[in-house]
């Protein structure tokens, strides 16, 4: 199996989702994008995929020794990097439509969504002190 291949593909299938929630937030091609289960139903198609093919072998979850040596397998690191994309990409998606729906404006959050493209908690983490500095709502 070509890990390198999926890799660029599962990347660049992202692209126009987040890029849509950035520039276009109110578009329509955004709400069937990036709104809908689209992107997440067809990313976790490909979890499932790699899920399967992967499936035994070395390694567990009951150490970081055990998960360091599951990841070691390129299928494996390619199964944890789209697990990334999917819940990345959906939380980016709440992000926008919570502001919109507490009137923040979607300028200031764009750099949360930058954040979580690329370091997912952090972007986050910028969007809840955003969201509570500009609605004094907590995620309650």
């Amino acid at each position: 199996m070509n890990y390198e291949a999926l890799f660029s593909l599962a990347n660049a299938s992202v692209m126009p989702a987040w890029l849509l929630l950035a520039f276009f937030p109110n578009s329509r091609a955004t709400s069937i994008v990036a709104h809908s289960f689209l992107y997440p139903v067809l990313l976790a198609s490909l979890y499932l995929f790699l899920l399967v093919g992967t499936w035994g072998g070395d390694g567990g979850m009951g150490s970081l020794a055990e998960v360091r040596q599951g990841f070691s397998r390129d299928g494996v690191l390619l199964l944890g990097w789209v697990h990334y994309l999917v819940f990345d990409l959906f939380v980016g998606a709440w992000m926008v439509r919570d502001a919109k729906d507490l009137g923040i404006r979607h300028a200031l959050i764009i750099p949360s969504l930058l954040l979580t493209l690329m370091l997912g908690p952090i972007g986050l983490m910028t969007y809840v002190a955003i969201r509570w500095w500009r609605s004094r709502k907590l995620l309650l």
